[in-house]
């Protein structure tokens, strides 16, 4: 089954549909990625950060949160969390910092 909604990791349309599932934090988090450009670092940060939490790794084409789409997954995981506002923002903190200190390494060529 085929669904128009599903890729391969978590989209980044999708972050503006996650704002209004969660708390103020949460929701100023979202605004601040939300203002910067396509491939800024806070964006790719928080697609690692979506990709870890919704299991996107191990999604594949025949699971069922494949066959709902990428944007049901991923409100139904924000929507389930059980840990605070607080705790989401400290994991896209985290992967922000991953994501700056992979930037900051020379790009090397390894064969």
């Amino acid at each position: 089954m085929y669904n128009a909604d599903t890729e391969l990791l978590f989209p980044a349309r999708v972050i503006p549909l996650l704002k209004p599932l969660r708390g103020q934090e949460w929701q100023e988090m979202i605004d601040k990625v939300l203002q910067e450009n396509e491939s800024s670092q806070s964006r790719s940060a928080f697609v690692l950060m979506m990709v870890r939490l919704n299991g996107c790794v191990s999604c594949n084409a025949d699971s069922f949160r494949a066959m709902r789409g990428c944007t049901q997954c991923a409100r139904q995981v924000i929507r389930r969390y059980r840990g605070s506002d607080t705790e989401l923002c400290h994991q896209y903190q985290q992967a922000l910092q991953e994501v700056n200190n992979f930037a900051a390494e020379p790009a090397t060529l390894k064969i």
